[in-house]
């Protein structure tokens, strides 16, 4: 069967990808691929730390994508996958609350912090989620590149793919951009596990590479504009070396700025919008966290099967 995938993000990419295995001839139509929110996001692996309260369903199918990562990867090759766990971690009062309040729907083990992580602040009190993992987006899609035909413009197939982020709003989907910053610091390797948490009420993660590089990432707003907001990268700087002070003397090598593929619900839009159209997009903070198990359900849906019940709520047709 010809499938077309429009979008050459993470997404669109490991869907190509599945299906190829699969036997299917597959393009993916894209004029610049990999160079959009995946190449700025940081590769959490966090089911549990992205969880929030009322979005159950959400958390389900986050857990299920994490659990196909592991697979993935190794099918894939080298992508930066790595088990380290997440400390969750907070200097005030009002950030320990905060804390406190998601650990009622994550399962935390209680610690001190700068055992695990002597560059900590003496004043960061929290806790360690072993469950969750990272992975080095840019390294997973120059892999997938490998693998994969790219095509300028969509051509004609039995079935198209619209995985094009932020972009499926020029096909009718009810996709809106939120924009995100992120900055890259690069010195001596000071950490080991993903830092998670809040710095006086501001939140912050830390995403450590083997390289020496740290992700610190990462703001949320609904403007627009190709360029990061001096504020927003005053409030991640001085998050990040509030908790570990060490990162003052490292270098800021990059400031990133992306927009993230949000819906009304912020949950995905996987599955038939009609014959021969099926949408992968819409994933919003969990695009990097949900591309294999997104690509499984994308390719069975090609091959005449049905998609999983886990996929249920997060029909197209939902907004209908």
């Amino acid at each position: 069967m010809k499938v077309c995938v429009i979008g050459g993000g993470i997404i669109g990419l490991s869907v190509a990808w599945e299906c190829q295995r699969r036997g299917h001839a597959v393009v993916v139509a894209d004029p610049a691929p990999a160079s959009g929110a995946s190449r700025v996001a940081a590769g959490m692996l966090a089911p549990i730390s992205e969880a929030y309260f009322g979005e159950e369903e959400l958390t389900r199918l986050l857990m299920a994508a994490a659990q196909s990562w592991p697979a993935f990867a190794s099918a894939l090759g080298p992508c930066g996958y790595s088990e380290s766990s997440t400390l969750h971690v907070g200097l005030t009062a009002d950030d320990q609350a905060e804390l406190r309040r998601l650990w009622q729907i994550q399962p935390v083990e209680r610690v001190v912090p700068q055992e695990l992580e002597p560059s900590l602040s003496p004043r960061a009190r929290g806790g360690l989620v072993r469950s969750d993992h990272q992975v080095d987006p840019r390294q997973v899609m120059r892999e997938l590149l490998k693998h994969v035909t790219i095509v300028p413009s969509a051509q004609e197939a039995d079935v198209t793919v619209i995985a094009a982020g932020c972009g499926s709003a020029a096909f009718g989907l009810p996709v809106r951009p939120v924009k995100g910053v992120l900055l890259r610091l690069h010195g001596p390797r000071v950490l080991s596990h993903v830092i998670r948490g809040y710095a006086d009420g501001t939140p912050v993660y830390l995403v450590p590479r083997a390289t020496g590089e740290v992700v610190v990432g990462a703001s949320v707003s609904e403007r627009q504009g190709e360029l990061a907001e001096a504020g927003a990268v005053r409030d991640l700087l001085r998050a990040a070396t509030d908790l570990v002070p060490d990162l003052a003397e490292h270098d800021l090598t990059e400031v990133c700025v992306g927009f993230r593929p949000g819906t009304p619900d912020n949950g995905p839009l996987v599955g038939w919008i009609r014959p021969g159209v099926l949408a992968a997009t819409g994933h919003y903070r969990h695009g990097v966290l949900a591309a294999p198990l997104t690509a499984l359900a994308i390719a069975d849906a090609v091959d005449g099967k049905p998609l999983p019940d886990i996929w249920e709520p997060f029909s197209p047709g939902r907004f209908a």
